[in-house]
């Protein structure tokens, strides 16, 4: 008995130091504390690009204008005021604008815009000088004074010309790429001028095209009838002016009939008269000739070479 005892109380302890009794349970480990989540960054504010980057205004202009020529350019956007050479010059809401040298005109043009801002941009555009046909007559004498008849019907004529070369009219013509109000000959070139004995007649301010009596005359862009005038005038015979806008003008000397009336507004292309010989012509012929706000200017160039045919 005491044996059995006695293993029976060394296995419980062999087993106690054995680990196998099941330890007394330990206390409950506190709650691991909140983590705070990470700080999120501020947006960094948008800074403006560098001054170097910004596009600076500009005015789109060609490199040069030859003198009786035209040019159309762009204004900044915004631009509440543009002038040449200290005159108004009309914007079109897009920025776009014409602009045009005389025959006579200088070496330079300077073209000043007026931005939104308060600035002011400027431009110098050279004047490329044209060599113009000069006839010298050392033997012949200009050409006498008109007689009385003229003397008095003239001035109004050249009122009702200044007039109608005035008036500004609502028209895109001035964009348009131009083209010839009739076909044939060149039989007069614009700036060609007559030295009398020394004294300059005046010059020759457009362009001849020789073509039969009846041939007919279509508009060279867009316009408005400004001038109709029929009866003929002393010089010009049955004259007609179109306003094409942007203070471009088109005038069509000696025609034999007129086939529009003052107001009326015409389409590039569209018949607008017949040649003729009315006024003081040599032989039937179209005068075309060109202004821009008193710039007498060459329509040679505008409408490019002639068409054959």
């Amino acid at each position: 008995m005491i044996s059995l005892f006695r293993a029976a109380w060394l296995g419980a302890g062999a087993l106690a130091a054995a680990g196998c009794v099941p330890a007394a349970p330990s206390a409950a480990l506190p709650a691991p504390a909140p983590v705070a989540p990470a700080p999120v960054a501020a947006p960094r504010p948008t800074l403006p690009p560098p001054p170097e980057l910004v596009a600076p205004a500009r005015l789109g202009l060609p490199a040069t204008i030859a003198q009786g020529g035209l040019a159309l350019g762009t204004a900044p956007a915004g631009t509440v005021r543009l002038t040449l050479d200290g005159a108004p010059v009309q914007l079109a809401p897009d920025g776009r604008f014409l602009i045009a040298a005389d025959r006579d005109a200088s070496a330079a043009m300077t073209l000043t815009a007026a931005l939104p801002d308060s600035r002011t941009l400027t431009a110098t555009l050279p004047v490329t000088p044209r060599a113009w046909r000069i006839e010298r007559l050392d033997r012949v004498a200009k050409v006498p004074v008109p007689d009385a008849d003229f003397a008095r019907r003239r001035p109004a004529e050249l009122r009702q010309i200044a007039a109608a070369r005035a008036t500004a009219s609502v028209s895109d013509g001035w964009r348009q790429r131009f083209r010839w109000p009739v076909t044939g000959r060149i039989s007069g070139l614009f700036g060609a001028q007559r030295i009398y004995r020394g004294e300059p007649g005046s010059y020759h301010g457009g362009v001849d095209v020789a073509r039969g009596v009846g041939t007919p005359v279509v508009a060279p862009a867009d316009g408005v009838v400004t001038l109709a005038a029929d009866p003929p005038f002393t010089l010009e015979g049955r004259l007609l002016i179109l306003d094409h806008g942007a203070g471009l003008t088109s005038a069509f000397l000696h025609l034999s009939r007129l086939d529009v009336r003052v107001g009326q507004r015409v389409r590039q292309g569209e018949p607008i008269g017949l040649v003729g010989r009315t006024g003081r012509a040599s032989g039937p012929h179209l005068h075309w000739a060109m202004t821009w706000h008193g710039a007498r200017l060459d329509p040679q160039p505008v409408a490019g070479p002639m068409p054959a045919g």
